[in-house]
């Protein structure tokens, strides 16, 4: 049974990653990125965690009044949508909030270290999405 569940999961993440669109991808790339910064440079202050978090709630929410349709007709979000909606401004605020005066030019870490980690996840990332989508789509053994 647990051999099933896990092969059940593992055809999932396959599925999921054969079906990344461009635009997923880079996401998934700008979060890999996020990541890697947040773990070099973490602080537990709760004071930098609870403003990211109000930021995402003021700006998320602002984002889907901004998307929604402007017709009378209330048209129904992806979950995923909305909850990306909210995740950008949390990472974009906490990260700001870590990096402030670590050196860093743009989103760049003035360490090589730091850098080539960031772009080492990344490309393996890229090259697991890569080989994936070469596969061809294996049907489900049930």
């Amino acid at each position: 049974m647990a051999c099933e569940a896990l092969h059940h999961q593992r055809m999932s993440l396959i599925r999921y990653l054969q079906n990344l669109s461009t635009g997923r991808i880079v996401l998934w790339c700008y979060f890999i990125w996020w990541v890697v910064s947040i773990a070099h440079h973490f602080d537990a202050s709760p004071r930098i965690w609870v403003t990211s978090l109000g930021l995402s709630g003021i700006i998320g929410a602002a984002l889907i009044l901004s998307t929604r349709s402007a017709g009378s007709t209330a048209s129904k979000m992806d979950p995923w949508v909305v909850f990306r909606l909210f995740l950008m401004p949390f990472c974009v605020s906490s990260f700001a909030a870590l990096v402030k005066d670590a050196g860093y030019v743009l989103v760049f870490p003035p360490s090589f270290r730091e850098n080539a980690i960031g772009l080492g996840i990344i490309v393996v990332f890229l090259l697991a999405v890569w080989s994936v989508k070469k596969l061809k789509p294996q049907p489900d053994a049930r």
